[in-house]
């Protein structure tokens, strides 16, 4: 683990312009350079002219959402993607964010409140122009959504919202839940022109199922905003929910029909595992704290569970109603006597939580541009100007990275930071064997520097094969100080933003010139940082090892036979259902410059043996080794990388599977 010095803050400024220097270098890497372009011309398509005609400068999209939808798209198009491709698919994604265009004509009521908006957009949201473009809405999808109107449907009981929001030009309209209705009043109902509400489990009727525009249909998930500076809410906040408390809940008075009106913070929202019977229930578990200091659970049910993407850690949360049931009865371990759930009766407040912004100093380290090679189009003015970006802060102090405009690097990483991306190379991994949890740690290193991230998965590995000279993305990270002053790096598989790439076993790689540079087999002892692409040829067929063994499909390592069964060598788990048997190849390659002895396993060994380890296994044990000699001069586009491990941790095991070779292909691609 690296360790780091607790920093102080540098207020000074840096001129950004002055170190960013574009040019062309032998040494850049290709992926980080196409990111540095796509940036540049996303930029471009956004500067715009205020109302005085001046040009407008705009922050433009962070590098590690550039980074995650270049390889999102990469993983859909398999076969190979195209600059064009990902600069449309880039644009598309960017503008659906983003809107740019026309003025809109907005309500009055949306353009009053958008003067002080503030809040951070939730996960799920989506814009109102993005169904009418789509003519889809899922369920899980969230509306923030601003009342435009509220009326009755004529000769009906029946009460509709008009809604608006933020981003769209065009409203929608909502047939109202009945649970809300009496919430609804033209001149004192909470649900009145300029409220903001969250709503999500919204089906939405289309066009051409009634009537000539689509409608959201009646959903019992809905939240309404408060803002504790308006008077009339901050009234209904003192009156209905300030005299209740989590102490004064007395399961006897629930019992006689008592209700209460409950006012906490959330403290945490997490999913919930069950047992027995109601195993195959999804379950959240939301963490509430009173004024008092008081913990509560707050449990939503099955369907219930959407409503958690309504919610944020750190907003204040005003519950009307609640179901109180006692902990002794229900099927999760507590240790609190109560528990609270959303009930027939229960309406739902919000304070949301508005993340303070904090200046953050731009501190570029002497690799931050190296090798930023941009097309010969590319204009340096259009980079960055400002040397300090603002980010938002969360009320523990810890600052999200998610929309940093440059790359991070292993010695920017400070405590308190979060949503980091890192690329670099795997220098190793192994299990944390002391824990039951399925728990690995990896040491990523990039230009900058190296450092152990502890990888937290929900049940088991689920990330495909990876190992030493990997080249991986991966986002979502977490920074934390511990006690011995070191930087703890974490990542939880199923956080908001996590996400983890492998481009050195990445399909399209091998057919995507925009993103890689082919070397020659020579350049290998100089360019040993990343994984590099070659045209080579098989040679020396005669030194050719061909050998099968098992395969543990889940990680893409060697199992072993043991007498109680099949063993992984990464995962050490037992994995008598999960192996299939596989090649272990060792093979020449060469091309006009040198040869290389390496070897490979799985799939690639598959691709460059032309035929499967069943239909090998099969061959009499003279067609086994008469068969390689078949394969002389097959020519082939290989992704290699240097796999010698340098004894850092415990992954001794993934050593192992080279037998001493320096050299893996990861993926290889027969040439017509």
């Amino acid at each position: 683990m690296t360790s780091f010095d607790n920093p102080k803050c540098d207020d000074r400024m840096i001129d950004v312009d002055s170190i960013m220097e574009v040019e062309q270098n032998q040494g850049e890497d290709p992926f980080l350079g196409f990111i540095d372009y796509a940036r540049s011309v996303l930029l471009s398509e956004e500067e715009g002219c205020d109302s005085n005609g001046r040009r407008e400068e705009t922050t433009g999209p962070g590098w590690s959402w550039i980074a995650s939808r270049i390889l999102k798209t990469c993983i859909s198009y398999s076969s190979g993607v195209t600059s064009a491709i990902l600069l449309s698919e880039l644009s598309q994604a960017w503008n659906e964010q983003h809107r740019a265009g026309a003025p809109r004509r907005r309500p009055e009521c949306i353009n009053q409140l958008k003067k002080k908006h503030e809040r951070k957009k939730l996960p799920n949201t989506v814009s109102i122009d993005s169904i009418y473009e789509k003519n889809f809405l899922s369920l899980s999808s969230v509306l923030e959504g601003v009342i435009v109107d509220a009326f009755l449907l004529p000769g009906t009981n029946i009460y509709m919202l008009s809604l608006g929001d933020f981003w769209s030009s065009n409203t929608i309209d909502l047939y109202l839940h009945r649970r809300y209705h009496d919430l609804v009043d033209t001149n004192n109902g909470i649900l009145k022109r300029g409220r903001e509400i969250f709503l999500t489990g919204c089906y939405l009727r289309t066009a051409s199922e009634g009537s000539g525009c689509p409608r959201l249909l009646p959903t019992e998930y809905l939240v309404m905003l408060l803002d504790e500076d308006q008077d009339d809410d901050a009234m209904l906040l003192g009156a209905q929910f300030c005299s209740d408390s989590f102490s004064s809940i007395s399961l006897d008075a629930v019992s006689k029909g008592a209700s209460y009106s409950l006012y906490a913070r959330i403290e945490s929202i997490g999913s919930l595992e069950t047992q027995g019977k109601f195993s195959s229930i999804q379950r959240k578990q939301i963490t509430l704290v009173d004024n008092d200091g008081v913990k509560l659970k707050f449990l939503l049910w099955g369907e219930q569970v959407l409503l958690a993407n309504l919610l944020s850690v750190g907003s204040m949360l005003a519950l009307d109603r609640p179901f109180i049931s006692s902990s002794v009865d229900d099927t999760i371990e507590t240790c609190e006597e109560l528990c609270l759930e959303y009930g027939s009766a229960t309406q739902i407040y919000l304070v949301p939580f508005i993340q303070k912004e904090e200046q953050v100093s731009i501190s570029l380290t002497p690799n931050r541009y190296q090798g930023s090679r941009l097309p010969s189009t590319f204009d340096p003015s259009q980079g960055p100007k400002a040397s300090q970006v603002i980010l938002p802060c969360d009320s523990q102090g810890s600052i999200d990275f998610s929309n940093y405009p440059f790359q991070s690097f292993v010695t920017d990483l400070r405590d308190k930071m979060t949503s980091i991306s890192l690329y670099g190379i795997v220098t190793d991994i192994f299990r944390e064997r002391n824990t039951a949890e399925a728990i690995f740690s990896l040491r990523i290193e990039d230009t900058t520097g190296a450092i152990w991230a502890k990888l937290h998965f929900s049940k088991s590995w689920s990330l495909g094969r990876l190992s030493l000279g990997h080249t991986v993305y991966i986002s979502g990270l977490t920074c934390s100080m511990t006690k011995k002053k070191c930087v703890e790096v974490l990542w939880f598989e199923n956080d908001s933003g996590s996400s983890f790439v492998n481009l050195s076993y990445l399909p399209a790689l091998l057919n995507s010139s925009c993103l890689h540079q082919l070397s020659y087999l020579s350049d290998l002892s100089i360019q040993i940082s990343r994984t590099q692409i070659c045209r080579v040829w098989l040679d020396q067929i005669e030194h050719c090892h061909v050998n099968t063994r098992f395969l543990h499909i889940t990680c893409g390592h060697f199992a072993n036979e043991t007498s109680c069964g099949f063993k992984c060598n990464f995962c050490h788990c037992d994995c008598d259902a999960e192996v299939m048997r596989t090649f272990h190849l060792k093979i020449t390659l060469a091309d006009e410059s040198t040869k290389v002895f390496a070897w490979c396993i799985g799939q690639t060994a598959t691709e460059l043996l032309q035929i499967s380890p069943d239909e090998f296994n099969e061959l009499s044990e003279e067609e086994q080794v008469m068969y390689p000699s078949s394969l002389e001069s097959e020519r082939f586009m290989v992704a290699i990388v240097n796999c010698r491990g340098k004894g850092y941790g415990a992954g001794e095991d993934l050593t192992s599977e080279n037998e001493g070779l320096s050299w893996e292909i990861t993926r290889a691609l027969k040439c017509e």
